[in-house]
């Protein structure tokens, strides 16, 4: 199909659409491509990445691109030598019902047959009673006549055969989702029988249910979060299942069904597994499910982003059309719309010249916008509904971030005028898409008679931003001149209850409010800051979330914010928020409290740190080689 410019149309309904669900896959050629080589040749795939990236879409294309197989139905007999070990059978696809019915009838007419022969038996007792004068003896006959050839009547219905799986002739490869089964619902089950006595049981054969393995014979069954598949031994009945040439028994699955006492032939169940989940879902796989897979099949990583050129770009256009498609019930978007989910495409990759592939979330969006435009009774979304809809599609992060926000003013938690010593206002990721105001808090005080001088931090900090509070004792003594042994120096992260601290972008942060305890020098309120940082004083890139970090420090109030000069070309911020806000890219921790620190006695300071980082830099350079041998 032939790429469409966002130049060429009016609105995303000329924009055609893609038949197969392969080629709606957008951004993840690489996936694609496995999938084509993975369904030829039936292997197994696993695939992780973040939620909403088109893992469920590629499981169910590959249901579309297995080569076409002659579908089967499975029917399970009842076994006249082990009744507790049902027969099964294959038939041609929609001969299954066929069979059942024709047992049924069968079934029925030797049911009508008997009735009729125990009811003349019964007329016949009751007639001669009248006859002989003996009316109460003949009824207590009849009585015991009849329910005695209840009780010992074999059961007509006991002897059909059970449909297990149903399928269509000519229809597709099945696509079977058994994404948080349980092990009956994945691995079929025994029903359990509250009556097992008194002729009144029902036949083992009849209370067998498929599993999800074997609804997706000759198909595609599809597990996401792979490695929460309860109970444990499920995965292992998995990895058997495919070990076992694609056969697998049905037997009670838990405490309700019938137990181990009924268990059926091998029953057909030969599909090809695509696996999914998210990054940490490898660890939690059994080690042997993921083995089969890597040497059966494939392993595919799902990108985050695609890069932000025009033929992409077009690619997301297109997605804007799938999704208005397959709604069905909200319009299509005009060109100013599509040019704002574009803009917001590259504020979500996180990422500089990239557009993102959480396309679920971007899709949630596309469907708030267009319902604002069918409310209003627009023919097309325009970018006014875009942007309402972004406000009012906010995550419960983005939520939780305003309103904590909102309250940190309130209560004075977060200070946004003025100068404070040992003071400094940090920025922080809240969930995937929202940012918060971090302050942090520093103070120094004489150590412990005979003790050695350390930093303390407080707050709910994890591995990584613990190991980075570490660091900076180093920076503190390159900085200030001062030996961190003889001084205790606290750091508190304020408001960290909700989530805590991970990772070590707030290491410019502390060290800013460290070097300011230790000075004595107060730290601009109106300034906020992110950034990892070296021991030798280097500002380095943070991970990401940087948009959401300066959007949230513009909605506190904040006006200048300083960042990696490395996450420069990350800032996809919206024009509301920037023009409320100064971006000071830095690369050095002196660049940092040039900007941070306030004017009073700040010369004098910036002097000295400049004087010791040059001598610094001569030290490093001026480091003697290998002395020659001497003759």
């Amino acid at each position: 199909m032939a790429p469409v410019s966002p130049s060429e149309v009016a609105h995303s309904g000329e924009i055609p659409v893609p038949e197969s669900l392969i080629d709606q896959v957008i951004g993840q050629e690489h996936a694609v491509e496995v999938m084509r080589k993975a369904a030829i040749q039936r292997r197994h795939v696993l695939m992780i990445g973040t939620p909403g990236t088109g893992k469920s879409m590629l499981a169910k294309a590959m249901a579309e691109l297995l080569p076409k197989e002659e579908m089967q139905d499975i029917l399970i007999y009842p076994n006249g030598e082990d009744p507790n070990e049902p027969v099964v059978r294959t038939v041609p696809s929609g001969r299954g019902k066929e069979i059942v019915g024709a047992h049924k009838q069968e079934a029925m007419k030797r049911t009508k047959t008997r009735s009729t022969l125990i009811l003349l038996l019964i007329f016949g007792i009751m007639g001669y009673a009248l006859i002989s004068g003996q009316l109460l003896f003949g009824i207590i006959a009849a009585a015991f006549i009849f329910m005695a050839m209840q009780y010992s009547r074999p059961k007509e219905e006991a002897m059909v055969p059970k449909l297990l799986v149903s399928t269509k002739p000519d229809s597709n490869a099945p696509f079977i989702d058994g994404t948080g089964s349980h092990a009956g619902a994945l691995l079929g089950d025994v029903r359990h029988d509250p009556f097992q006595s008194g002729g009144l049981e029902t036949p083992a054969h009849d209370r067998v249910e498929a599993g999800a393995i074997h609804k997706a014979h000759k198909g595609v069954l599809f597990i996401d979060e792979i490695n929460t598949l309860t109970p444990p031994h499920s995965q292992q009945s998995l990895l058997t299942a495919l070990q076992e040439g694609g056969e697998f028994p049905i037997t009670g699955q838990s405490e309700r069904s019938s137990g181990a006492m009924v268990r059926t032939e091998a029953v057909p169940c030969r599909f090809v597994m695509v696996a999914a989940g998210n990054l940490d879902g490898v660890q939690g796989m059994h080690p042997a499910l993921r083995s089969r897979i890597r040497g059966y099949g494939y392993e595919v990583y799902m990108q985050e982003t695609m890069p932000d050129t025009p033929e992409n770009r077009d690619k997301f256009i297109r997605f804007i059309a799938q999704e208005v498609k397959n709604d069905g019930k909200i319009p299509h978007f005009d060109h100013a719309a599509i040019d704002e989910l574009l803009l917001e495409a590259r504020r979500r990759s996180n990422r500089k010249g990239h557009l993102t592939l959480k396309l679920r979330d971007m899709g949630g969006l596309i469907r708030v916008a267009g319902d604002l435009a069918r409310q209003e009774g627009a023919e097309v979304a325009t970018a006014k509904h875009v942007l309402d809809a972004k406000s009012m599609a906010k995550s419960i992060e983005d939520q939780i971030s305003d309103e904590y926000i909102r309250r940190s003013l309130e209560y004075d938690l977060t200070v946004v005028e003025g100068g404070l010593v040992g003071r400094v206002n940090g920025l922080a990721v809240m969930g995937s898409d929202s940012g918060s105001v971090l302050p942090i808090v520093a103070e120094v005080t004489p150590p412990t008679q005979g003790a050695t001088g350390q930093v303390i931090a407080t707050g709910l900090l994890k591995e990584i931003a613990q190991e980075s509070i570490k660091n900076v004792s180093a920076i503190i003594k390159n900085f200030t001149g001062k030996d961190i042994r003889n001084m205790d120096v606290h750091v508190q992260f304020l408001g960290t209850y909700s989530g805590g601290v991970e990772g070590d972008s707030a290491s410019v942060t502390v060290a800013t409010g460290i070097i300011s305890a230790i000075e004595n020098i107060p730290v601009r309120q109106d300034v906020a800051m992110t950034g990892s940082l070296s021991v030798r004083g280097q500002v380095l890139p943070i991970g990401g979330g940087v948009t959401y970090k300066i959007e949230a420090a513009a909605k506190a109030g904040i006006k200048k914010i300083i960042i990696p000069q490395s996450n420069l070309a990350d800032v996809v911020i919206e024009e509301r928020y920037a023009k409320m806000v100064e971006i000071i890219p830095v690369t050095t921790i002196e660049e940092v409290l040039e900007n941070a620190l306030v004017f009073e006695r700040k010369e004098d300071f910036m002097t000295k740190i400049k004087e010791m980082s040059s001598r610094r830099a001569k030290a490093f350079t001026e480091v003697p080689g290998p002395k020659p041998a001497s003759a």
